[in-house]
C-alpha cells in the first residue's frame, strides 16, 4: 500500500508517534507566537513552516481558531498550543522564561533581518517569535514584550508580506544563522 501521507520519504510507513519521537530530538530551539485575534486564514502556512524548520512548538494566540486544511496534515507533527486569552500568555511566558522575543514586524525602529543576530550563546537558551495578523501586525501589547523587533527588507510596491511567507523567512534566517542547515 502506498504511503498517503504528507512526509518525507524517511518516515515512510513509521507510525506517528516514532515520527514524533524522532522529530522530538531534532528540534530547533524556538518556539512561534500567532497573533490570531481576528481569524487569519495564513496561520495553516505558518504551521507548515514551523514543522518545515523544526519549532519546538506553534502557539497560536487569540480567541480564534485557524483552518487545519491548509497545513496539509503538518499539524499532526507540531506541537501546537491555543491560548485564547492575555492572562494565558502571561502565565505561559511567566513559565517558559525565553531568552529572547523577537518580533516580526515592518515598524519604525526595527532591525533589518538579513543584519540581525539572533544572539543564542547555547543550544539550552530558546527564542519565541512573534507575527501579527494581515493588516493589522502585531499588536501593541504583544510588540511591548518583544526584546527586539525585526523586518524582512522588501524590494516591490507592497507594504507587507503576508504572515506565511514572513514567518517561512523568518525561521529559515533563524536556522540558517543559528543552526548551521
Amino acid at each position: 500500500m502506498k504511503e498517503t501521507r504528507n512526509i518525507i520519504d524517511v518516515f515512510a510507513y513509521w507510525k506517528h508517534d516514532a515520527i514524533m519521537a524522532d522529530l522530538d530530538t531534532k528540534r530547533n530551539n524556538f518556539y512561534v507566537l500567532c497573533s490570531n485575534l481576528y481569524n487569519d486564514f495564513n496561520i495553516a502556512t505558518v504551521i507548515r513552516n514551523a514543522n518545515a524548520f523544526l519549532s519546538k512548538k506553534v502557539i497560536v494566540y487569540g480567541n480564534k481558531q485557524y483552518d487545519r486544511r491548509g497545513t496539509v496534515g503538518t499539524h499532526h507533527y507540531t506541537h501546537f498550543e491555543h491560548i485564547p486569552s492575555e492572562e494565558g500568555l502571561k502565565k505561559f511566558l511567566e513559565e517558559k522564561k525565553f531568552h529572547r522575543i523577537v518580533g516580526i514586524d515592518n515598524v519604525e525602529g526595527a532591525i533589518e533581518m538579513p543584519k540581525y543576530n539572533w544572539g543564542l550563546p547555547n543550544k539550552r537558551e530558546e527564542i519565541l517569535m512573534i507575527f501579527g495578523q494581515e493588516q493589522v501586525g502585531i499588536p501593541q501589547h504583544l510588540l511591548d514584550l518583544c526584546d527586539d523587533i525585526v523586518y524582512i527588507p522588501q524590494y516591490g510596491s507592497v507594504r507587507s508580506l503576508n504572515v506565511g511567507t514572513a514567518s517561512g523567512i523568518a525561521m529559515y534566517d533563524f536556522c540558517s544563522k543559528v543552526v548551521n542547515l
